[in-house]
């Protein structure tokens, strides 16, 4: 959509929401999935047009967002906090809906922006790591008596971990690309793994390992944080909100957080798991939880680490034995590279998975 007939369909979305067309409207933030603008009339305002390529069911979304939004507002007002803050609010439309489709077929939402507040891109100290999970840990504490198998999957198996290696035996299967016989090491190594993967439904289908509402992208840029004290006011980002497990939110902030290199970092000998950081975000988390998580979700912390960063590694291979139809590339191999990159970390959590044990039960 060029840029005229975008404004022209921004002019036709604030009629549906202010009966006129905007006063001030610029283009916000650098989220890849959402066009993002920043409304300026008698107070600033979000305002987003949803990818429905993605998120093929808007309504649903929107329901679990508006749901889980509530929730939280109703937990802080119950301990006298700021409920103004402490989370996203949907502006409805004139004609009360939740969200607006236009006249092409494109859905928006308008959020109230949140004053004061921060986003914050990389973990500079270590204290905002510690913070980033306090965050995260707060979020399913408030969530945590909310019945998550009420929410819409708004991605259909996103961290259903067989399925993704199904997948990936798959694409070996079909070769599409003719580029199997160049990473028989790495499908080895996803191979080898073949029962881990397991290992979370399985305790899910015992009824051992509870579903829980689950954000699904613990990144550090997913949080405000008060422009003044630097303390966390509120998780947004909540596309991905949808039934999940902790230990999976938990250990994707590790996948991202604790590698002592970036994803795509290709001298293998860089990567490893930060200790130090591992103990500090699995302390905030813990802490941010006050006591909600079962013992059986402590225990299986460090494997929820190992989990999605395995995750992660199967559809980076996946995706380039399939010809690189998924993810961003910028380099011939790119994905392959962040594939060896999380299989190195995998190698080397396990490797300290007795450590991941003894610093969770120190620490619950």
């Amino acid at each position: 959509m060029g840029r005229e007939e975008l404004c022209a369909k921004i002019g036709e979305v604030m009629g549906a929401y202010f009966g006129d067309e905007m006063q001030v409207c610029e283009p916000y933030g650098n989220g890849h999935i959402n066009d993002t603008f920043l409304v300026v009339r008698d107070k600033r305002y979000i305002l987003q047009r949803m990818n429905h390529q993605i998120f093929t069911n808007p309504k649903g979304m929107m329901d679990n967002i508006l749901g889980v939004t509530e929730h939280i507002r109703n937990k802080t007002r119950e301990k006298g906090g700021d409920v103004e803050r402490c989370s996203l609010t949907v502006v409805p439309t004139l004609d009360g809906k939740d969200f607006f489709c236009d006249s092409i077929g494109s859905y928006w939402r308008l959020y109230d922006f949140v004053e004061g507040t921060i986003t914050r891109e990389s973990v500079e100290n270590p204290m905002d790591f510690y913070t980033c999970a306090k965050a995260f840990g707060e979020f399913q504490q408030q969530l945590s008596d909310y019945d998550a198998s009420t929410l819409f999957p708004t991605i259909e198996n996103f961290h259903n971990t067989p399925w993704r290696y199904g997948n990936l035996m798959t694409a070996v299967e079909r070769d599409v690309c003719g580029r199997a016989k160049t990473v028989e090491k790495e499908i080895k190594f996803a191979m080898d793994r073949s029962e881990f993967v397991k290992v979370l439904e399985n305790e899910r289908e015992a009824g051992i390992l509870p579903l829980r509402v689950t954000h699904n992208d613990t990144k550090l840029n997913n949080i405000l944080f008060d422009a003044e004290s630097g303390l966390p006011v509120c998780v947004i980002d909540l596309d991905t909100v949808m039934p999940g497990y902790s230990v999976n939110d938990f250990g994707d902030s590790i996948r991202f957080g604790a590698n002592t290199a970036a994803e795509d970092e290709t001298d293998l000998s860089k990567v490893s798991l930060d200790m130090n950081l591992f103990e500090l975000y699995a302390k905030g988390f813990i802490e941010g939880c006050e006591g909600r998580l079962t013992d059986r979700e402590l225990e299986l912390l460090p494997e929820g680490a190992i989990m999605m960063t395995l995750e992660c590694g199967l559809r980076f291979l996946t995706d380039y034995l399939e010809g690189d139809v998924y993810f961003k590339v910028h380099r011939e191999g790119h994905n392959l590279d962040r594939c060896r990159n999380q299989f190195a970390l995998v190698a080397d959590m396990e490797r300290k998975l007795p450590e991941m044990r003894a610093v969770i039960e120190r620490l619950k």
